[in-house]
């Protein structure tokens, strides 16, 4: 009896470890396409944008870049909120100059470098935006310090940004919050910060944390409510298409927690091996919430696709409020490896600015006026994969699920199939050696027996 459960421990045993070796390999694959290799193109020196002019009657808004790259949503919607007031001076700042990839591979090129900033401006930027960085932070943790140190009046971090202020030393017995899945490693190497989960942003004077990705949106809006007043703020929300801003009001919201829900990412990150390439179209005077609605969903925590930025002629394009982003390449060059082309855009969609690209098929536009940008990324995600995965990603993002299309599948089956045949083929392979092994030794006493024989017959 005791052979017999140890030979079921054993194939229940494969069908667990087939699966997770598989898992093993998938994963770190499908990490390293959040930020795709082999990274930006370099800048022609007649593509480099003139550096952008300083109001000095203006309150300075820096957001900062690192040099492998920071998240998408993170830095462009605060830079589309706060430029939308037109009071501010708004910059990207970086610790080089080079082109800086955002998550999914929207590259970036910053306004100024650190050094130049502190030559153009002779004091601390009025406002300081800290988003999640992808790399060694070492340079932006000594630049915040530094900023901090000299007398900065605000600053401000989005989602995991936060972990740059601890590491600063800027967090220590204060309140904050992050993104909710962000602060189960926070709470860990940050003990010293009082992290707070379920709130839209923690504001203690001189540093406002936010929770997660979009919600960086909201700490904006505070920022500009105590800069400019709460009529300015209402009329960016409304600008944004942004609902549930309400100026002096609770900023508590629902406390994330994984659920079963949330294996959609587990399985997209381990099983999904014919993720597609999906080239996204840049167009001037994209708004930059939608440029980032169309990288940060299909890549970070969701692991959809290889996303590969493209333009027509492989040429720098300018955003609505004048940052310039450089494509990975041309149409023509990407057209034959890309599986899927989407047109981030409202404008761009106005225009069927993708008509007329050889081999470019059926291009999904992405947006509509008079509509948050990432409602109709959320939708695209549904009516592409599922539903499940649609509302998984709106939760990474700290979003409100948008009304999803009902046609749309509802679980991630494909997937789920290639979960369950690979545990099944790790059953079958154990039960197979077993099989072989239970022979081997059956045949092995006979061999043994009938040796005595042969040699009683010899003689």
């Amino acid at each position: 009896m005791w052979h017999r459960i140890g030979r079921v421990l054993l194939v229940l045993l494969a069908a667990i470890i087939v699966p997770v070796a598989a898992a093993a390999v998938a994963i770190p694959t499908a990490t390293r396409q959040v930020y795709p290799a082999p990274g930006p193109r370099s800048l022609n020196p007649n593509q480099r944008p003139a550096p952008p002019s300083i109001d000095p009657d203006k309150p300075t808004v820096a957001i900062v870049l690192g040099a492998e790259g920071a998240n998408a949503a993170d830095t462009l919607a605060p830079y589309e909120a706060f430029a939308l007031t037109r009071a501010f001076n708004v910059l990207t700042v970086a610790p080089t100059p080079s082109p800086v990839p955002l998550t999914g591979g929207l590259d970036i090129v910053p306004d100024l470098t650190f050094e130049d900033l502190a030559r153009r401006l002779p004091h601390p930027p009025e406002v300081i935006v800290v988003p999640q960085i992808n790399g060694s932070t070492k340079a932006v943790v000594d630049w915040v310090t530094r900023q901090h140190q000299d007398g900065a009046p605000l600053i401000m971090s989005v989602c995991v940004g936060a972990g740059i202020l601890a590491d600063a030393g800027l967090l220590t017995h204060r309140k904050a919050t992050s993104h909710w899945l962000g602060m189960i490693g926070l709470r860990r190497s940050h003990p010293e910060v009082d992290w707070v989960q379920g709130q839209l942003f923690v504001d203690t004077g001189d540093i406002i944390t936010t929770a997660g990705v979009l919600r960086g949106i909201d700490g904006s809006l505070r920022v500009i409510e105590r800069t400019l007043g709460a009529d300015a703020a209402v009329s960016v929300a409304r600008q944004l298409h942004w609902s549930g801003y309400q100026p002096g009001h609770t900023t508590v919201i629902p406390a994330y927690g994984l659920a079963r829900a949330d294996l959609v990412a587990l399985l997209s990150a381990s099983y999904r091996w014919d993720r597609p390439t999906t080239g996204v179209l840049l167009t001037d005077g994209v708004g930059e919430i939608e440029l980032a609605s169309a990288f940060r969903p299909y890549t970070e925590l969701s692991y959809l696709g290889t996303m590969h930025a493209v333009t027509r002629d492989g040429g720098p394009i300018r955003s609505r409020h004048g940052l310039t982003f450089i494509p990975r390449s041309d149409w023509a060059s990407a057209a034959p490896q890309v599986d899927r082309l989407i047109v981030p855009g409202a404008q761009a969609a106005a225009t069927k600015a993708a008509s007329g690209l050889p081999g470019a098929g059926t291009a999904v536009y992405l947006h509509q006026d008079n509509v948050f940008p990432f409602d109709g990324v959320l939708q695209d995600i549904a009516r592409t994969y599922d539903t499940a995965t649609a509302t998984w990603v709106a939760k990474t993002l700290q979003y409100p699920i948008p009304a999803l299309p009902q046609s749309a599948t509802r679980w991630p089956w494909g997937l789920t199939i290639r979960l369950v045949l690979l545990a099944g083929a790790g059953s079958v392979l154990a039960g197979i050696l077993l099989l072989l092994r239970r022979r081997r030794t059956r045949r092995a006493p006979a061999i043994g027996l009938a040796a005595p024989n042969s040699a009683a017959k010899t003689a």
